[in-house]
């Protein structure tokens, strides 16, 4: 007779979440826009090398799309736990959807410039900092708390199966209807999402309880100051922050090597670099689904994917900068490793936090975790896009992976110390 009991256990790691229809709509409708976005991402990156030759521009761009989400991320935690993720998600969508066909309108124009770029990258910032800590801590509402952790890993996979198919399409799109045309695309994607919020089913959503919305600045910083003293207070939670912040920062800004490196150091244009984003896509998608198929989230997960991420970086700035005929293909495949690495880290993060915070305070302790996590990308960017300048993309991939390793290291040692 077979062992039901243990395929019962294999089995809701993979389909747990799934067996929920507003899970299903949400995931699938997530998986197109985002598949849009990062097409989007890679036309920009792409745009920028034909504005310019400078790499740092790379960076300055990034920095300009994510410091309002360092600046007013845990500003939309509070709002996260105070308004209806539902309809909050309705309206953060609507306003990216809005600012992606108004890029395509500009590029299309003629009238796109520098300037114009990083004023449109800061107002996606700032819609980004309400929607990010929204939709991380929306799964708790769609599925149960004890699938949470599941519900969180497949989403990284979505959004790293996006990361995939998207920059794979936007390099070979670049050349067909243009940096234009990708950003357009991009602005309907949007439509899945919304007509995913639009069927979900309101009476089997499970809304975690809101807070009082705040009324004055003296409610939002108390309000605030809750979520923050729960995250250092709790020794899991800050050193997953930690390491998430520290290594995202140093090790996790490929939008500003990676266009480069393509470019000008593999020489492999539009194409090869779609692929090789495409690589780090995928590896993200298996580090993803290696951890959706854990029954709990297993926080050694996040020490073992740092390092692997820092010492596949290195590797693949020592193969890409030797030369060689091949060392588009083996930068590639460490780009993967490292691409498997960082998310099965992230996501692992991820899930920890949300595992072991109330979910009245969600909303709040996640927008610490996307504040750090995105928000480190703008001192990360402008570094990363000055060491480019300096030393070139195989010399910054080596010092991101080296940077990575001793953060690790830091990180492991304090590991013993809490568990």
């Amino acid at each position: 007779m077979p062992n039901t009991r243990t395929r019962s256990r294999i089995g809701p790691a993979w389909r747990g979440p799934f067996r929920h229809r507003n899970y299903r709509l949400f995931w699938f409708g997530q998986l197109v826009s985002l598949a849009g976005t990062w097409m989007q991402s890679i036309a920009q990156a792409w745009y920028i090398t034909e504005l310019t030759n400078e790499p740092a521009w790379l960076g300055i761009v990034a920095a300009a799309q994510f410091t309002p989400v360092m600046i007013l991320g845990l500003f939309g935690g509070v709002l996260a736990d105070a308004l209806p993720k539902h309809r909050a998600l309705m309206g953060t969508q609507i306003s990216l959807m809005v600012l992606a066909m108004l890029q395509a309108a500009l590029v299309a124009t003629g009238l796109m410039t520098l300037p114009l770029l990083i004023l449109m990258a800061v107002l996606l910032g700032v819609v980004n900092a309400i929607d990010m800590p929204v939709r991380q801590s929306f799964f708790s509402e769609m599925v149960p708390e004890d699938e949470v952790g599941r519900a969180v890993a497949m989403n990284s996979a979505m959004f790293n199966g996006a990361r995939v198919i998207g920059p794979a399409i936007g390099g070979v799109l670049i050349g067909v209807i243009g940096v234009a045309g990708c950003f357009a695309v991009n602005g309907a994607s949007f439509l899945a999402v919304l007509l995913a919020l639009l069927f979900m089913r309101a009476e089997e959503l499970r809304p975690a309880p809101r807070t009082p919305r705040p009324r004055t600045v003296a409610d939002v910083l108390i309000s605030l100051a809750e979520g923050v003293r729960f995250v250092a207070r709790t020794p899991l939670i800050a050193l997953c922050v930690f390491v998430i912040g520290v290594i995202s920062g140093v090790a996790m800004n490929f939008n500003v090597i990676v266009p480069i490196l393509a470019r000008s150091v593999l020489e492999i244009g539009a194409p090869g670099l779609g692929l090789l984003m495409a690589a780090i896509g995928f590896g993200s998608l298996s580090g993803a689904l290696a951890v959706a198929m854990l029954r709990r989230p297993r926080t050694i997960v996040v020490i073992g994917g740092a390092a692997a991420l820092g010492a596949l970086s290195i590797v693949a700035g020592v193969v890409s900068g030797s030369g060689a005929p091949w060392a588009a293909v083996i930068t590639g495949i460490a780009l993967f490793g490292a691409g498997f690495g960082a998310i099965a880290m992230a996501a692992t993060a991820n899930a920890s936090i949300q595992t072991s915070t109330p979910p009245a305070l969600r909303g709040r302790v996640m927008s610490v975790y996307t504040t750090v996590f995105a928000g480190s990308t703008p001192i990360g960017g402008l570094g990363t896009g000055a060491v480019v300048s300096l030393i070139g993309a195989p010399g910054a991939l080596i010092v991101a992976g080296g940077l990575a390793l001793i953060a690790t290291a830091y990180a492991a040692a304090r590991w013993r110390t809490i568990l």
